[in-house]
């Protein structure tokens, strides 16, 4: 058979089809009519035509249009970095902030979901959906960790304008029931107008074996910490990557990158010589430190002389939350303070081993003649994290899950801090240090320590200004209409079928060529989270008194504050009763934003109130979970609850007599379960909440080759004295019990973020010292795993709700 070429093909139908219209016409009138009029109007020669791709092609970005860098720490104040006055060495902020300028008055909404909705789409984040973080979602509008239709992201926006748009490092703006092999991905960054995304989805991850997304898929690292991984400097290595793939095909493309390093969010986790760089370098303490930070930022202008340096206990104890206290530093052991400040070192030295993997994004666009039409921010998200508790933890897992750390076991990890062996967060004491002279820390929206964070930018051709302050008060809200005004565009006023909302922020741009203390074109700004509210106006800041999760509700008996900004920075001075007129003013303007923003209804329940919200998940709760090999990691959120409840693990598998590795896993050496074969036999093992030594059972027989149904059964018997579940563990091949001991199970998860559930390896960090990560199931085959939990459920979810409120 003669096979046609597709131009002799096509040239066969259109003679055909008009033989056919011929054939036609001379037979039947109407189809002259059709016909009729279009002579010699069809082009029939497209070598004859010009055609015009103009309607095709996507749009070019404005001619001249600067690159943009967005690099976004999380969880640090003002007085922690070297531009500031502080004492953690930032050198490539340094180099920036001598190109450009420091922002002295620059807010958030002191938490880390919430800003970061604000910094992509310049509204507020009641109107974002994001109220709270990822995982406290709620029915209502402005509660529904879900951007709406209404919001379009600036990455959307500069995407369809010309731009490639490339995100490296954390997201947590996707609901907890999404991050899902198999769920929805309309909040995953390349739904949102994102080319490219590597990083984490979620509010934190281990730094040595973190849980990955590339685009759109769950992948395992590239290598492991004893080949020289930490996450910092795998995505400078992938952020250099695209540059350079992007330069390869589209040079003449500007881009628009967002750097968001796990750092400064727990783990606290950095390399042994960065660490040791700052030995002894914290030995004075917190106090100390909160003292001489404040006298340096008043040295370099960051704040007024007159500025107190308030009291790191401000609220009277009926009030306070036991959790945000502060120990005085003089009321400490030496074990207390040597085990505090090494904790100090290794978040120090974390925050300056990022910034050095970030120089060399900034060492490539110098090299490549890209950083002086490039706009580089710099800044953080919230205030120094306060979710260590009033004595930190090497293993943050046990504080949420209720565990007490003992002095005398932390002292045992002293000089493994910040290594792959500890999962650590300071104490209350360093939050506060790092956020001087404000009160409190991250959560507080109604005070600066909470919300005042540092802002560098730096634009070589678009900023004469070299190296100097700016003093205008502005918000994180801000960001998105300065990257319009500075790129020529404008938000959609349609887009999704919808019309937008209004932004809320306004352009910083005029702040460029502005004097330090011109007035700022920012004219109120409105504050809450977790219950706490606050309002500023013109200089004014009206302030409720109010903790947050402190679940004593009471709104209209909460007492207001008012500060006067411009001559008292750190809210030191209670004008209240001077001004009620003013503060009257200020509270009524905040009942009308918050009417107008979704702000109400307000919710400052326990974080056990809030996570027992019911809330509609793609899966219904089942008995028996079933799990595949080689998928991909399931995550603890949409994976099997096995937490205080009786449960068994069932697996049909065929060994031979060289068969090893995982069978099942889920969790890491902080706290997990692994069911394995080492040796020809078959382990199960309970490591709970790193605390050695692992509950390990091992069959007392080998496994000859063959096809067994292998696992593990867990009895309840009762509840131990910190709410870990205790029972009996019986080991099985086949039905004949191999193996049997009494055990303890955790109360709470096994891991905020990562750590998924698998079946035929282990991904990221490895649950048993007996096996190493990704321990891959060889020379034999897993038809599938059951996991039943049958019986009483997990009922008391007061644990749970403390680590994930607690943990953002």
């Amino acid at each position: 058979m003669k096979v046609m070429r597709p131009a002799v093909v096509v040239a066969t139908a259109f003679l055909f089809v008009s033989s056919a219209w011929a054939q036609q016409e001379s037979t039947d009138d109407s189809s002259s009519d059709l016909l009729r009029g279009f002579e010699g109007k069809i082009e029939l020669d497209v070598r004859d035509s010009k055609p015009d791709w103009t309607p095709f092609m996507p749009k070019k970005a404005p001619e001249g249009a600067p690159n943009i860098l967005f690099i976004l720490y999380d969880d640090t104040g003002q007085a922690a970095w070297s531009p500031y006055g502080g004492r953690l060495s930032m050198p490539t902020l340094d180099s920036l902030a001598a190109d450009g300028l420091i922002y002295t008055n620059w807010h958030t909404t002191a938490l880390c979901s919430p800003t970061r909705s604000t910094l992509q789409t310049g509204r507020t984040h009641w109107i974002n959906g994001y109220a709270n973080v990822a995982e406290g979602a709620e029915g209502f509008p402005g509660y529904s960790t879900r951007f709406p239709r209404e919001v379009t992201t600036i990455a959307e926006v500069l995407q369809s304008n010309g731009y490639a748009t490339l995100w490296l490092g954390k997201n947590h703006n996707v609901p907890e029931v999404d991050v899902a092999p198999g769920g929805y991905r309309g909040e995953w960054p390349l739904q949102k107008g994102w080319d490219r995304f590597y990083g984490f989805l979620g509010g934190e991850t281990n730094q040595w074996y973190p849980f990955l997304v590339k685009d759109n898929d769950f992948i395992e690292q590239p290598y492991m910490p004893e080949d020289g991984y930490h996450l910092s400097k795998d995505l400078a290595d992938q952020a250099i990557e695209m540059l350079r793939n992007k330069n390869a095909s589209n040079p003449s493309k500007p881009f628009f990158m967002w750097f968001n390093p796990g750092a400064n969010h727990a783990p606290h986790q950095a390399p042994k010589e960065w660490i040791a760089k700052y030995k002894g370098k914290f030995d004075d303490g917190y106090d100390a430190y909160r003292v001489w930070v404040t006298k340096r930022m008043k040295e370099r202008g960051i704040i007024p002389e007159n500025t107190v340096n308030t009291a790191v206990n401000p609220l009277p104890k009926d009030l306070a939350n036991p959790l945000d206290y502060v120990r005085p530093w003089n009321t400490l052991n030496d074990q207390e303070k040597q085990l505090f400040n090494r904790m100090a070192e290794v978040w120090a030295a974390y925050s300056s081993y990022t910034d050095h993997q970030i120089g060399r994004v900034i060492d490539y666009l110098k090299e490549t003649d890209q950083y002086e039409n490039t706009l580089i921010i710099y800044a953080a998200d919230n205030g120094t994290s306060g979710e260590g508790s009033p004595n930190g933890s090497v293993n943050e897992n046990k504080f949420f899950n209720s565990f007490p750390d003992s002095l005398e076991d932390n002292m045992k990890y002293i000089d493994k801090l910040g290594g792959p062996d500890t999962y650590e967060h300071f104490p209350t004491g360093w939050a506060a240090a790092f956020s001087a002279p404000y009160k409190f820390f991250k959560r507080y929206s109604e005070y600066e320590g909470g919300t005042a964070d540092p802002l560098v930018i730096s634009w070589p051709k678009g900023i004469k200004a070299r190296g100097e302050l700016r003093h205008q008060y502005h918000h994180s809200t801000d960001i998105v209409p300065t990257l319009l005004e500075i790129t020529g565009l404008e938000m959609p006023e349609f887009n999704h079928g919808v019309k937008q909302y209004p932004l809320y922020g306004v352009s910083m741009a005029y702040t460029f060529d502005a004097k330090p203390d011109a007035p700022t074109q920012k004219r109120v700004q409105i504050y809450e989270m977790f219950g706490t509210r606050g309002i500023w106006k013109d200089g004014w800041h009206a302030a409720s008194v109010h903790v947050p999760l402190g679940g004593k509700g009471d709104f209209d008996q909460d007492e207001w504050e008012l500060y006067n900004m411009v001559e008292d920075r750190s809210q030191s001075n209670n004008l209240a009763d001077k001004y009620p007129d003013k503060l009257k003013e200020l509270r009524d303007l905040w009942m009308e934003q918050a009417k107008e923003n979704n702000v109400l209804p307000l919710d400052d329940r326990l974080a056990v109130e809030i996570i027992t919200v019911p809330r509609p998940t793609e899966e219904p709760p089942r008995d028996t979970y079933r799990y595949y090999p080689d998928t991909e990691p399931v995550p603890e959120g949409v994976a099997v609850n096995v937490r205080g409840r009786s449960y068994k693990i069932l697996a049909n598998v065929e060994v031979t007599d060289k068969t090893e590795g995982v069978i099942f896993a889920q969790g890491s050496r902080f706290g997990g379960h692994a069911l394995f074969i080492k040796d020809q036999k078959l382990y199960y093992v309970y490591n709970f909440l790193g605390i050695e030594p692992e509950q390990v059972f091992e069959s007392d027989v080998t496994l000859k080759p063959g096809k067994y149904t292998l696992g593990m059964a867990f009895e309840k018997t009762g509840k131990g004295d910190h709410g870990e579940t205790l029972g009996e563990t019986k080991l099985y091949v086949d039905d004949k019990v191999v193996a049997s001991g009494k055990m303890r199970t955790q109360p709470g998860k096994f891991s905020f973020s990562g750590e998924g559930l698998c079946v035929g390896y282990d991904s990221e960090d490895a649950v048993s010292t007996l096996y190493k990560a990704p321990g891959k199931f060889t020379d034999g085959t897993i038809q599938g795993v059951a996991v039943s939990v049958k019986g009483e459920p997990y009922l008391n979810l007061e644990l749970e709700a403390k680590r994930i409120m607690r943990r953002q």
